[in-house]
């Protein structure tokens, strides 16, 4: 009977980055993302408002788009805040 070779499990890959830094990255790309999405739906609404409303002024396009980001740079900065505010109980809580 032939011997059988036990191979070593498969190691595990360790990723490059360390943790923190793999979801601070998280937290930076839904923030650019959010703000993106959310100053072209300000810009949105601007230009319908511009064409309905305004007589085709540009002021509605670029409140619309100012509103739109400062929301998302809003959020963004209370993403950041969460993480760093300690719990009630003392213990950490990560959120996504």
């Amino acid at each position: 009977m032939a011997d059988s070779v036990a191979t070593p499990p498969a190691s595990v890959i360790k990723p490059s980055r360390p943790m923190s830094e793999a979801l601070l990255n998280d937290k930076w790309d839904r923030c650019l993302s959010s703000m993106l999405i959310r100053s072209a739906i300000g810009g949105g609404f601007g230009i319908m408002f511009t064409f309905i409303l305004f007589r085709r002024r540009a002021w509605p396009v670029v409140l619309g788009t100012g509103i739109g980001l400062g929301r998302a740079i809003e959020e963004c900065d209370n993403s950041f805040k969460n993480a760093t505010a300690p719990s009630k109980d003392g213990l950490r809580v990560l959120r996504p």
